[in-house]
């Protein structure tokens, strides 16, 4: 049996499979994020532990845990974990969805060995900017820092006692080299720290460690290997099979996700699009990121006063987009705009416009930024011949339907159940434990595959012009 964990901003799932990757339990626990200024997001690193406790509690209820030979582990990317001499947190994990860094992101672009080795513009999301914040703004923890970790890497460091990060999540830094699949000396000097501040580097499906002796006794662990793992975009797509050239994934998460995999290491910086390394040996990825696309359908149920499913339930078949816009910048935007700053806006509201509007301008919305980062990736010269669909967003019929319509593919949806990040890793801890290769990395069954309805196609076309005339109009460009 192999354990996947998946540390997720709003809670961490486990998963145990067999042999046959079938799923034999699961359990999730909740966990929370501090927002202590706006635009900043924190978490507690010492929670991580606790939910992860709670998980692996209630998985040894449900299965025999002696029977354990891989963990793998995935996690959301970008935090910064901070560790003193004696691996103590020297303050909450600034994570992925924190925008505080915006000018250190700047100033770090600005230095053209960045985008050269990273391929990658500097977002204040990443890592680095980051560190260079806590450098200018909190001194005396940035002398004492001696280890930076992501996220699922501080659990790593919690089973195992190792200080290891894995290429897809360390792509995410902005030190790494990502077309050598190593640490860049010059960037992290860039930032005032050295490789010694880095954990060594391994690929997603190799071993990192081992669970301690003195940890897994208590969950009846013998023997039992950590797999590198993978970012929690890599991972889910591990878990769904997207592995080769023309195979993507969209994720309607908290955050949107268009996610395609490479043979061959291809950036183009510029657009905004991210270029990092897979979960896997010898292959890289490029995926466009929305900050909010289910966290804007959740915010705008909460101001509704009612729960999403009630509201997108009752949208009943699709239809020609209204003229009522919604543009999905909550807390900023990644792919293709850059900017951390920008903020989102409902657009020709009039007296006719009523809730059933506004729910549908939301879901278009978001729709519009993936059809900007289909559009970034296909203009980088990535192949996508159709698209899985992931995340609690694709429990949506209209949602779905208005993805698949905009972008032209069809969107296969899988069976029922959970082939997302802890999924995934779960198959990294199994390749890890067994030496299985990319053969190991199925794509699931498909439930129902949704078309898009192509008299519909110019509607969407129209209207995703008229977004993008209100994001000029936004910035003031018009």
């Amino acid at each position: 049996m192999y354990i996947g964990l998946d540390l997720g901003t709003s809670g961490l799932k486990g998963i145990v499979i067999d042999d046959a990757q079938v799923v034999l339990a699961e359990a999730t626990a909740p966990l929370t994020v501090q927002r202590p200024h706006d635009g900043w997001s924190e978490q507690r690193p010492a929670d991580w532990i606790t939910a992860a406790e709670a998980v692996l509690d209630s998985l040894a209820t449900q299965v025999d845990m002696s029977a354990v030979r891989g963990i793998g582990l995935s996690g959301h990317m970008h935090g910064a974990t901070l560790l003193g001499a004696d691996d103590a947190v020297l303050r909450p994990c600034i994570l992925w969805n924190d925008t505080r860094s915006a000018a250190e992101a700047a100033e770090l672009d600005a230095n053209p060995y960045f985008r050269r080795l990273t391929g990658n513009i500097v977002f204040p999301g990443f890592t680095a900017p980051k560190l260079a914040w806590v450098r200018y703004n909190e001194p005396d923890t940035f002398k004492k820092v001696a280890k930076v970790l992501l996220p699922k890497d501080y659990l790593r460091l919690w089973l195992t006692g190792e200080h290891v990060a894995e290429m897809s999540d360390a792509a995410g830094t902005s030190w790494l080299d990502v077309g050598t699949r190593d640490w860049s000396d010059e960037l992290l000097s860039a930032t005032g720290l050295t490789r010694d501040h880095m954990p060594r580097l391994v690929e997603g499906s190799a071993v990192s460690g081992k669970v301690r002796a003195a940890l897994g006794g208590r969950w009846g662990l013998g023997d039992v290997v950590v797999a590198g793992g993978g970012g929690d975009n890599a991972a889910s797509a591990v878990g769904v099979g997207i592995v080769k050239p023309g195979q993507a994934f969209v994720s309607l998460g908290t955050s949107g996700v268009l996610f395609a995999a490479s043979s061959n290491y291809q950036p183009d910086a510029a657009s905004a699009v991210h270029t990092f390394c897979h979960a896997l040996p010898d292959t890289w990825h490029q995926m466009g990121v929305i900050l909010a696309a289910a966290d804007a359908l959740n915010w705008w149920a909460g101001v509704a006063g009612e729960d999403a499913a009630t509201l997108t339930g009752s949208l009943g078949a699709l239809q020609a987009p209204s003229r009522t816009l919604f543009l999905p910048y909550l807390g900023g935007e990644r792919t293709p705009h850059n900017d951390a700053k920008i903020r989102g806006q409902f657009l020709h509201l009039d007296h006719a416009t009523d809730r059933t509007a506004m729910t549908r301008a939301v879901l278009e919305g978001v729709t519009h930024a993936f059809r900007d980062s289909f559009d970034a990736l296909t203009g980088t010269g990535t192949r996508i011949d159709r698209l899985i669909g992931v995340g609690g967003g694709t429990k949506s019929d209209y949602w779905v339907q208005a993805i698949a319509t905009s972008l032209g593919l069809p969107v296969d949806l899988p069976v029922a159940g959970d082939f997302g990040g802890a999924f995934g890793a779960a198959r990294l801890g199994l390749m890890a434990a067994t030496g299985a290769g990319v053969e190991a990395c199925g794509t699931p069954p498909i439930a129902r595959t949704v078309e898009p309805i192509a008299a519909l196609r110019d509607d969407f076309d129209a209207a995703h012009a008229r977004y993008r005339a209100g994001y000029a109009a936004l910035r003031g460009l018009a």
